[in-house]
Protein backbone atom coordinates (compact mmCIF):
# COMPACT_ATOMS: atom_id res chain seq x y z
CA UNK A 1 0.00 0.00 0.00
CA UNK A 2 1.16 3.38 -1.10
CA UNK A 3 0.71 6.32 0.52
CA UNK A 4 2.30 10.19 1.25
CA UNK A 5 2.35 11.48 -2.14
CA UNK A 6 0.50 13.73 -3.95
CA UNK A 7 -1.40 12.71 -7.22
CA UNK A 8 0.68 15.87 -9.13
CA UNK A 9 4.01 14.37 -7.61
CA UNK A 10 2.84 10.95 -9.21
CA UNK A 11 2.28 12.10 -12.66
CA UNK A 12 5.47 14.15 -13.16
CA UNK A 13 7.11 11.17 -12.16
CA UNK A 14 4.77 9.00 -14.71
CA UNK A 15 5.44 11.69 -17.39
CA UNK A 16 9.39 11.95 -16.80
CA UNK A 17 9.72 8.10 -17.03
CA UNK A 18 7.38 8.26 -19.72
CA UNK A 19 10.03 10.40 -21.81
CA UNK A 20 13.09 8.06 -20.52
CA UNK A 21 14.47 10.09 -17.98
CA UNK A 22 15.36 8.54 -14.94
CA UNK A 23 12.57 9.73 -12.21
CA UNK A 24 12.61 9.02 -8.73
CA UNK A 25 9.60 9.15 -6.50
CA UNK A 26 9.48 8.14 -2.68
CA UNK A 27 6.22 7.06 -0.55
CA UNK A 28 5.63 5.31 2.82
CA UNK A 29 4.81 1.86 2.07
CA UNK A 30 3.88 -1.28 4.09
CA UNK A 31 4.92 -4.90 3.11
CA UNK A 32 4.60 -7.62 5.54
CA UNK A 33 7.85 -9.38 3.72
CA UNK A 34 10.05 -5.90 4.69
CA UNK A 35 9.32 -5.44 8.37
CA UNK A 36 10.80 -2.20 9.76
CA UNK A 37 10.73 -1.17 5.85
CA UNK A 38 8.46 2.09 5.90
CA UNK A 39 9.05 3.87 2.53
CA UNK A 40 10.57 2.74 -0.88
CA UNK A 41 11.69 5.00 -3.52
CA UNK A 42 10.76 3.97 -7.25
CA UNK A 43 13.41 4.96 -9.65
CA UNK A 44 11.47 4.60 -12.84
CA UNK A 45 12.61 4.89 -16.81
CA UNK A 46 10.62 4.32 -19.90
CA UNK A 47 14.05 2.99 -21.47
CA UNK A 48 14.77 -0.38 -19.61
CA UNK A 49 18.97 -0.01 -21.15
CA UNK A 50 19.14 2.92 -19.29
CA UNK A 51 17.56 2.49 -16.59
CA UNK A 52 19.69 -1.66 -16.29
CA UNK A 53 23.10 0.91 -16.97
CA UNK A 54 21.32 3.00 -14.09
CA UNK A 55 21.05 -0.65 -11.54
CA UNK A 56 24.94 -1.69 -12.89
CA UNK A 57 26.34 1.89 -12.19
CA UNK A 58 24.31 1.97 -8.74
CA UNK A 59 25.64 -1.92 -7.60
CA UNK A 60 22.25 -3.39 -8.49
CA UNK A 61 20.80 -6.35 -10.25
CA UNK A 62 18.55 -5.16 -13.44
CA UNK A 63 16.86 -8.55 -12.68
CA UNK A 64 15.37 -6.70 -10.35
CA UNK A 65 13.46 -4.04 -12.29
CA UNK A 66 9.94 -3.99 -12.48
CA UNK A 67 9.22 -4.06 -16.00
CA UNK A 68 5.73 -3.21 -16.09
CA UNK A 69 4.52 -1.15 -19.28
CA UNK A 70 4.23 1.95 -19.37
CA UNK A 71 6.55 2.66 -15.86
CA UNK A 72 9.27 0.11 -15.64
CA UNK A 73 10.96 0.77 -12.09
CA UNK A 74 13.16 -0.46 -9.14
CA UNK A 75 12.25 -0.45 -6.10
CA UNK A 76 14.78 1.17 -3.51
CA UNK A 77 14.44 0.31 0.09
CA UNK A 78 16.68 -0.02 3.39
CA UNK A 79 20.20 1.68 3.83
CA UNK A 80 20.87 1.49 -0.70
CA UNK A 81 17.54 3.89 -0.65
CA UNK A 82 19.13 6.18 1.68
CA UNK A 83 22.20 6.31 -0.13
CA UNK A 84 21.16 6.96 -3.44
CA UNK A 85 18.73 9.45 -2.51
CA UNK A 86 21.88 11.34 -0.68
CA UNK A 87 24.09 10.70 -4.22
CA UNK A 88 21.11 11.96 -6.09
CA UNK A 89 20.86 15.30 -3.95
CA UNK A 90 17.21 14.45 -3.34
CA UNK A 91 16.66 16.32 -0.02
CA UNK A 92 13.14 17.24 0.13
CA UNK A 93 12.67 13.31 -0.17
CA UNK A 94 14.51 12.60 2.55
CA UNK A 95 13.66 15.00 4.98
CA UNK A 96 9.99 14.54 3.70
CA UNK A 97 10.17 10.67 5.08
CA UNK A 98 12.27 11.19 8.19
CA UNK A 99 15.43 9.56 6.82
CA UNK A 100 17.95 11.38 7.41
Amino acid sequence: MAFGIKREELQLWKEAVSRGEIAYLTHYWLEPRFPGVTTVTKVGCADLDRLSNWCIENGLSPRYIHNRSPFPHFDLIGPKQVEILRKEGLWEQLERFRML
